[in-house]
């Protein structure tokens, strides 16, 4: 069957018009003609009859068996303005639409955080990532997406395989570029006893693993895996929500400093370990609301220790649950804002009654980004601009950043 690509999918599968609807394509662009076996509703085996412009040549050696990345074969001003485009629907979807400030990607081998899949076998241990749609792992030594320091943990992670892992099952592993050196969270591994606990350690300290932690239970700490955030040193929990890339993290604190201005007192919501808190408090008060208690210790701690900041308070509460009522704004200057994919649809509706100046929007998700940005919208609010932040490079990712005013 041919078939005519007409546009991609929020999962970044070619979709053309079939004789009974949809027809799925993986790997191919916008007007390129191909040619394959329809299956249910996609096309297998397909070869492309005419190729797009925007089709360019894969960087990664490891792209077309891998399913870490999506879009290696779209050229980036094509990827940018598909992200965009995205946005500016889900808006679209809500009755809305905005000013777009310009787009920022990260760079090449900049992700300084990946899950890997691991596996013992005879002669060793696999490590990578799981093939697109599939069960098998596909070892990336090559990668281009992720940061050098995390290829160069490969050796030390393949250890930590063939010590606590199964030719049986799967583990996970999280590394986490840090300071100090990898921070590694492992899950699925043995079970720990007196003698895999010794040997874990003894590998940490080897092959300079800062902090391993096996399903759930820390087994060494070589050093404290700190990450910067202004001048504040934090140390997240095992596992805690680190921006994907050092880049990307830069470019929304800008995004969110322009969007507040010189706001006295700040209130950040979903703060983390205080990705937006500790930079901001150099020149404002703010205060930090987060519903993991690890998280907020580690916030606070490193705002104690840090110098030079403005007053930073602290309070651990589920903001799905218990969302910040509109009095509690009181006196409260600009909102930042940075919900996980749900959302923030109950907290939000408590901001829009609250009518704070000027709201500082981050979101992962332009769909449910879209359904708060209406509520407020609906309230009085005027969206000023949003700002795609692709940090998650080649992927069907979309971050971002918007600033709500009240006129």
């Amino acid at each position: 069957m041919k078939l005519r690509i007409d546009r991609l999918g929020h999962l970044g599968d070619g979709i053309g018009q079939g004789p009974d609807g949809p027809v799925f394509a993986t790997g191919f662009l916008p007007g390129e003609e191909i040619e394959g076996a329809l299956s249910g509703d996609r096309l297998l085996d397909a070869r492309i009859l005419t190729p797009s412009p925007d089709r360019i040549r894969p960087p990664c050696p490891h792209a077309r068996t891998c399913g870490g990345c999506l879009l290696q074969h779209a050229s980036d001003p094509f990827v940018a303005g598909w992200k965009q485009e995205i946005v500016a629907a889900a808006l679209a979807g809500q009755g809305l639409s905005a000013p777009f400030r310009p787009l920022l990607t990260s760079p090449p081998r900049s992700r300084r955080r990946a899950v890997m899949t691991g596996r013992r076998t005879k002669g060793g241990a696999l490590l990578g990532f799981h093939a697109r749609g599939s069960d098998q792992m596909v070892a990336v030594p090559n990668c281009h997406l992720l940061h050098p320091d995390l290829v160069d943990s490969f050796p030390a992670l393949e250890t930590l395989v063939k010590a606590g892992g199964s030719r049986s099952a799967e583990v996970q592993l999280t590394v986490t570029r840090s300071l100090a050196g990898p921070d590694v969270a492992v899950k699925g591994g043995k079970e720990l006893d007196a003698g895999l606990r010794l040997d874990l350690a003894r590998l940490a300290e080897t092959h300079g693993i800062a902090r391993l932690t096996w399903d759930g239970e820390m087994v060494a700490l070589r050093a404290q895996p700190m990450q910067r955030f202004g001048r504040a040193l934090v140390a997240p929990p095992p596992g805690a929500f680190l921006q994907a890339t050092a880049e990307g993290e830069s470019a929304l604190l800008r995004a969110v400093a322009l969007a507040i201005g010189p706001a006295r007192r700040i209130a950040d919501l979903f703060a983390g370990c205080g990705t937006f808190a500790l930079p901001l408090a150099e020149r404002s008060e703010v205060h930090a609301v987060e519903g993991v208690a690890s998280m907020t210790t580690a916030l606070e701690k490193a705002a104690r220790q840090a110098e030079g900041l403005k007053r930073v308070t602290v309070e651990t509460r589920d903001l799905f649950r218990r969302p910040l009522e509109p009095d509690e704004f009181k006196g409260i200057d600009a909102v930042v804002i940075d919900p996980p994919r749900a959302g923030a649809e109950a907290q939000t509706e408590r901001l829009a009654v609250a009518r704070v100046p000027v709201i500082a929007s981050v979101s992962c998700n332009p769909t449910t980004f879209a359904r708060d940005a209406r509520l407020l919208t609906e309230a009085g609010y005027r969206l000023d601009w949003v700002q795609v932040v692709d940090q998650f490079r080649w992927s069907a990712h979309v971050e971002l950043a918007a600033r709500f005013s009240r006129p």
